[in-house]
């Protein structure tokens, strides 16, 4: 298994988390050398909070435990394409490298609806690379929301 597998099947794990509690499974971990600073999962739905997505809530527990704003030298495994308020977020934090295991294209601003890291000069750039563990990613979420259907029904 590779490295970049390896940090994706965490944030598949940080997914599952979400998916237990009826949340979109969607997980995100922040590494630095190789070690962990912070890993979450989607909580909008139990906070009741638009903001609690796996990237920001991420983001934030990686800047109290780094003891800054600024998370140079961190990379970010998320599970899928970050929608336009976690782009930024990511943008503003100067993650330097952004691993995305499923693309988005309803909601995604990496290169789905929109990509905000090439599209557009920002001071800060964010290298991306797009498919690690894809049919994973993939899978959770379109079960998740076929169970979602079939529940309604």
């Amino acid at each position: 298994m590779s490295t970049h597998e390896y940090f994706m099947r965490l944030a598949l794990d940080e997914a599952k988390k979400a998916q237990d509690i009826d949340e979109v499974p969607v997980g995100a971990v922040i590494v630095k050398d190789g070690i962990v600073i912070s890993k979450a999962f989607n909580t909008r739905e139990t906070s009741k909070d638009a903001t609690c997505h796996a990237e920001i809530t991420a983001i934030k527990k990686a800047c109290k435990a780094l003891g800054g704003w600024r998370l140079i030298g961190c990379e970010m495994y998320v599970t899928l394409e970050p929608c336009l308020m976690c782009s930024g977020a990511i943008l503003q934090s100067r993650i330097e490298k952004l691993y995305i295991g499923t693309m988005d294209p309803k909601a995604g601003a990496a290169g789905s609806v929109l990509n905000v890291f090439e599209d557009y000069w920002f001071h800060h750039k964010c290298e991306i690379k797009v498919g690690i563990l894809q049919e994973e990613c993939s899978t959770i979420l379109k079960d998740f929301f076929k169970r979602k259907r079939y529940k309604k029904d």
